[in-house]
């Protein structure tokens, strides 16, 4: 998704859910180690992810938008083809 905000709440949403994100990355242990959050709030976490993304997907798509913007590298194939266009010239 870009920085395109539909509203004020898509704005809070998208981020609440960078720093819901930024918070797993940080509390993520390595191989090995125990997790420092419990379970539950592991699932909680989930939950809150699952939450956040539904309402994004109402919010873009109330707005007439679609969730399939995705990036793309620069050198990446093209999936679609302009086809150019020359006017006909008239009769005469």
């Amino acid at each position: 998704m870009s920085t395109e905000f539909h509203s004020k709440e898509h704005q809070i949403l998208t981020t609440i859910r960078k720093v819901l994100s930024a918070v797993a990355r940080d509390t993520t242990p390595p191989p090995g180690r125990p997790h420092p959050l419990r379970p539950q709030t592991i699932d909680d976490l989930k939950q809150c992810f699952l939450l956040i993304t539904a309402r994004e997907k109402e919010i873009i798509e109330a707005a007439g938008g679609k969730m399939n913007k995705r990036p793309r590298y620069t050198d990446e194939p093209k999936t679609s083809q302009v086809v150019p266009f020359t006017k006909p010239k008239d009769k005469k």
